[in-house]
Formats: structure tokens, sequence, C-alpha cells
């Protein structure tokens, strides 16, 4: 049986620099590597490289989020949001059939009319 999936946001702490190495969707900061996207944590078994699974299993243009803003930013970006707590995340998502879709865990959303199953940070609500 697969481990349970971490979900693990932007900042977080993943391990030190000599347990890994820091791949796409990661950043360096005094020894240790942080995720930069929100997702789940794989490793490659090549080199130790520590990726963070794309954005898109969490959010898909056209959604409607529920976050927090946690930073006003800086010049290039307008600002810092957030849905690390159980009650943030998507609220609504429609599905390719343009149907509204149905949440079914904390992570997952499930089309009414087609019973397909994408992958979304839901939110508690």
């Amino acid at each position: 049986m697969a481990p349970p999936m971490r979900y693990y946001i932007p900042g977080e702490h993943l391990c030190n620099l000599e347990e890994g190495s820091p791949g796409s969707g990661t950043y360096t900061r005094h020894g240790y590597i942080f995720s930069s996207l929100a997702g789940c944590l794989t490793k490659s078994s090549e080199n130790g490289a520590l990726p963070i699974v794309e954005i898109y299993k969490s959010f898909r243009p056209g959604d409607i989020v529920l976050a927090k803003v946690i930073s006003l930013g800086d010049a290039q970006s307008n600002y810092l949001l957030t849905t690390a707590e159980n009650e943030l995340g998507v609220v609504v998502a429609h599905s390719e059939s343009g149907v509204q879709m149905v949440p079914i865990s904390w992570c997952e959303m499930q089309c009414p009319k087609t019973h397909t199953k994408e992958f979304r940070k839901v939110a508690l609500v």
C-alpha cells in the first residue's frame, strides 16, 4: 500500500540540504529546502531532488478560491495568498463539461454528470 500523500504549502520546510537536493518548485534558505508551490511532495530516485507536484492538482483557472492575504507583496507581485488552513481552498469548480463539481474529499472533486474526479485543495466550508 502506498503511503498517504502529504500536502505542502509555499514556505513549508521539506528537509535539510544533506537529506536531498532542491528541485523544481523548491528553494533553499539557511541550509534547508522549502516548498515554493502548493502540492504533494515527490522524491526523484535518481538524484534525491525534491520537486513539488504541479499546482494544477490544487487549483485550476476559473476556480473560485477562498484564501487569506498574508502579505501585500512587492513591486512584482501585488498579494501573497495562502490556503494553508482547512477552511481555505477551492469553493466552486467546474468540470470540463461545464458542470459545477461536488467535493468528495479534502483533495478531490467530482463531476456529477460524468463522474470524473479531479484533484483540488477543497475548502472546508
